[in-house]
């Protein structure tokens, strides 16, 4: 009797825990236009070669949802499953092994890693990764390059050599012109981009992430990529999706957009509905993590 009161116990708190999630967040299929379940979306979801998971980066509901994600993918996808991230730089991808590989300590990762100073954020996805021995895509080109091409513009990084160069797209770098570059310019305030070098270091960075996961998909044939990175990179389909569609056609990609908004409990999806496959909207009201 104990025992089935305990059982008891313990079903009904994960129900409340799950309930407790679920209140947090509201997902919108722009497809069928109408609020889905997680369950839903994973299903449409597994389909892809590559899912991209676009993020507030402080968003604490967001950094649950892709755990989940993940975790979801993994169940239906097995070894197949690959997580990529904007967080890491390509050059760290050896320290990213060793560490999935149990062979260093947490705190020499995250230093030599250089781990974003909100590493706890994306610390659920990597134990994961690394107790499924997942591989982890360390996806983005050093910030060393790109600060330069911001400060001197994309033709600065033709002087560098050919082992600095491993560490980039292929150049020269095409620079998105049209919706991308309009909505880089909403983000500035409007205005037009002085010399144009930070909306091209923008450029680089799409192109890094984009040419990361192509590599790897190029050598692991099959594999499926959950890649996380801020939603600007993704939205609309724009951004890194787009230029890894240049490297590779044939992909079926898939997005989500996930952000708070102020319209959490009665949203007009009409207006959110042309950023991505799923729309996420999550409770603006929760405390952020920076």
């Amino acid at each position: 009797m104990k025992l089935k009161s305990l059982f008891l116990l313990l079903l009904l708190s994960n129900i409340a825990f799950a309930q407790l999630k679920t209140e947090n967040y509201k997902i919108y299929n722009t497809q069928s236009k109408s609020i889905c379940s997680l369950e839903d979306m994973i299903k449409s979801l597994v389909l892809a070669d590559v899912v991209f998971f676009g993020e507030e980066h402080n968003d604490p509901t967001g950094h649950q949802l892709e755990s989940d994600v993940l975790q979801k993918l993994h169940q239906l996808n097995g070894k197949k499953q690959t997580l990529s991230m904007e967080m890491f730089e390509k050059d760290i991808q050896q320290v990213m092994n060793e560490y999935l590989q149990n062979l260093i300590r947490e705190k020499n990762f995250i230093k030599e890693a250089r781990a974003w100073n909100n590493y706890n954020d994306y610390k659920p996805m990597i134990e994961y990764a690394r107790e499924k021995e997942l591989a982890v895509i360390a996806a983005n080109p050093p910030n060393r390059y790109v600060n330069l091409v911001t400060r001197k513009g994309l033709s600065a990084l033709n002087p560098l050599d050919r082992s600095a160069k491993k560490w980039l797209p292929p150049l020269p770098i095409d620079t998105a012109t049209g919706a991308y570059y309009k909505n880089f310019l909403k983000t500035m305030g409007g205005h037009t981009v002085p010399g144009m070098e930070i909306y091209q270091s923008q450029n680089l960075w799409d192109s890094g992430m984009a040419h990361s996961i192509f590599q790897y998909l190029k050598k692991n044939k099959g594999d499926k990529v959950f890649h996380i990175l801020g939603r600007f990179h993704s939205d609309e389909k724009l951004g890194t999706m787009a230029k890894l569609l240049k490297y590779n056609a044939g992909l079926k990609l898939s997005n989500i957009s996930s952000f708070s908004d102020k319209s959490f409990n009665e949203p007009d999806w009409s207006k959110f509905s042309h950023l991505g496959d799923f729309v996420i909207i999550t409770n603006p009201d929760l405390k952020r993590t920076f």
